[in-house]
């Protein structure tokens, strides 16, 4: 019997590296971001460096990060992406695994020196609130699970001490010196309100930066990245590693924003697009970048989509072995006592003369539902029923319609929300220039 409604969503997405690649003679400016190194336009390599020659490990500062770390923490992303990694992308992802730990330990060693460590306490503690949250496990039950899927909790842990270390470093270093006038913020809700009606988008961004010498090379891995995406990668996962873009650390989220603050090219790649697809790779100045469209609404507007479903779930399970004729059949039956409910009231009465379960539930938003229940719940009188869907594996079910609680109209972000918006942009993007100083300046041995 079902224990409990039965209804899955998932988001598609994936990622990878990049290349470089040159040759030849006449020295030129080079234009754009080079343009301060005078890199020669075709130059000749001295030597040979073999691709299939991967250093696994380095020293950062003199702290080691072991083959262990990054296996580890490559573990964690191939079993979030269902073990669906070829050898290629592996590759790939170990070398970006190993950036990654770079960065983190960078992150560490300036707080440290900032004298502004994360104690084992946060660690612990931030540590078990995701065993509960994001894996519904006790941390005994958490630490099992990462060491099968040959992880560990010390990985985990110490990726945890990183993003806090980096937190308690913009805190004290960035955070202080971002200032957002009222001014700016008065204005910004002014024109918010000037935009009621007009749709806003959620889109998520995988920027890979490309140069005139390997924008060929960084096309290919972008389009094996959305080739990875489409085979159900995780976006989030994806961009954490492989994006460049400032919004990489919080999975490529740009928020909500209208179109005409995207770049021409992108914003007219995402016009048309419905929540749950890919675009790309699109060309802009300076790279590639791969959207995914989360979600779209109206300014200040109502979204049906919020609105509060009661539901009762009536389904049945087939016994296994059992035959596509067979089915067929017991599918009918359910179909045809479906129809026979008179309201929700009814819904266990019937249900009960063909052995049907009844599970209810309400207190789910029309938006978290799959795209295409979305569509028929909203369309329904209460009292009524989705038609039967499923499959031999895990039955059929209908979905029944029993209350909805309308959302009331938005009124916008707060003068307080619209101005700690502003200022996480501000320091996301400082903290990216923070960064980029710390791996200049960085002692790195590879072996």
């Amino acid at each position: 019997m079902m224990s409990r409604l039965k209804i899955t969503r998932t988001i598609g997405t994936a990622a990878l590296a990049f290349g470089m690649a040159a040759v030849a003679v006449t020295p030129v400016l080079a234009q754009g971001a080079n343009s301060p190194l005078n890199i020669p336009a075709n130059p000749v390599m001295f030597g040979k460096n073999d691709p299939n020659v991967r250093r696994a490990t380095a020293i950062v500062n003199g702290e080691i990060v072991t083959g262990t770390d990054v296996e580890q923490r490559l573990a964690l992303i191939v079993s979030a992406n269902g073990n669906k990694v070829d050898g290629e992308e592996l590759d790939r992802l170990r070398m970006q695994v190993l950036r990654n730990l770079i960065d983190e330990t960078l992150q560490i060693q300036e707080a440290k020196a900032a004298d502004v460590p994360v104690d084992d306490a946060q660690v612990d503690a931030t540590y078990d609130r995701v065993a509960s949250q994001n894996f519904g496990q006790t941390p005994e039950a958490m630490e099992k699970y990462l060491a099968r899927v040959g992880s560990s909790s010390a990985s985990l842990k110490r990726q945890i001490r990183g993003e806090l270390a980096w937190q308690n470093l913009l805190r004290r270093n960035v955070q202080p010196f971002v200032n957002v006038a009222e001014g700016e913020v008065t204005e910004m809700m002014q024109r918010l309100q000037a935009s009621k009606g007009t749709e806003e988008y959620r889109i998520g961004e995988i920027f890979l930066a490309a140069s005139d010498v390997n924008k060929t090379q960084v096309f290919a891995n972008a389009e094996k990245i959305v080739e990875q995406l489409k085979g159900g990668g995780s976006f989030v996962a994806y961009a954490r590693q492989y994006s460049e873009a400032s919004t990489a650390a919080v999975g490529g989220d740009l928020g909500w924003i209208r179109l005409a603050q995207l770049p021409p090219e992108l914003g007219a790649a995402a016009t048309g697009m419905a929540p749950g697809q890919l675009a790309g790779p699109i060309e802009i100045r300076g790279g590639f970048s791969i959207l995914y469209l989360i979600d779209k609404r109206q300014v200040l507007t109502a979204d049906p989509r919020d609105a509060l479903l009661s539901l009762k779930q009536i389904s049945i399970e087939f016994p296994k072995g059992l035959s596509n004729d067979a089915a067929g059949k017991k599918a009918a039956e359910f179909a045809a006592m479906v129809k026979t409910i008179k309201g929700c009231g009814d819904a266990e009465t019937q249900a009960t003369k063909i052995g049907a379960s009844v599970v209810a539930n309400d207190q789910i938003k029309a938006r978290d539902l799959p795209g295409a229940l979305q569509d028929t719940l909203l369309a329904l009188p209460v009292g009524q029923t989705t038609p039967p869907f499923g499959s031999i594996e895990e039955g059929v079910r209908v979905l029944m319609l029993c209350g909805r609680d309308d959302p009331q109209v938005a009124s916008g972000p707060s003068f307080d929300e619209l101005m700690s918006q502003i200022e996480d942009d501000r320091v996301n993007k400082r903290a990216q220039t923070y960064l980029r100083d710390l791996r200049r300046d960085a002692v790195i041995e590879y072996n």
